[in-house]
């Protein structure tokens, strides 16, 4: 394994972290229920739940710029 390999591997696993840490917008059994669900809904995000989405969405930039540089080298 090469330092891009590893690289790759240390942000997946803040990826996962990251998510694992952002709290859930519905319910899941209303999710896989066919109930009526709200997890589409539009729903503002304040404070802490603005900055973990924004570097969440930064981190999967990276890990897919990352993945795509792994394949190539």
């Amino acid at each position: 394994m090469g330092w891009l390999d590893w690289l790759l591997l240390s942000v997946s696993v803040f990826l996962i972290a990251l998510v694992m840490l952002q709290e859930s917008k519905d319910d899941v059994k209303n999710t896989f229920s066919g109930e009526k669900s709200e997890l589409f809904k539009n729903q503002k995000q304040r404070g802490p739940e603005l900055l973990m989405a924004r570097i969440t969405m930064s981190t999967t930039i990276l890990f897919a710029a990352l993945a795509i540089l792994a394949i190539i080298f």
